[in-house]
């Protein structure tokens, strides 16, 4: 079975780094409360980690 991740975010990217803002945006994430799924790749929970402040994270299985 392939690993999913649910990333929701939680908490406001308004006054973090640049660099903590384009991780929020390459996750595919763009306002409050939204919610995505991604694959469970490496690139992707190293994202997650930089930004895990901000994000609630849930792991599907499917």
């Amino acid at each position: 079975m392939a690993k999913r991740l649910k990333i929701r975010q939680t908490r406001s990217a308004i006054n973090r780094n640049e660099k903590q803002k384009r991780t929020v945006r390459a996750l595919g994430i763009h306002r409050m409360h939204q919610t995505v799924i991604h694959d469970d790749t490496p690139q992707i929970r190293g994202m997650v980690q930089k930004v895990i402040h901000l994000v609630t994270v849930e792991e599907l299985d499917e």
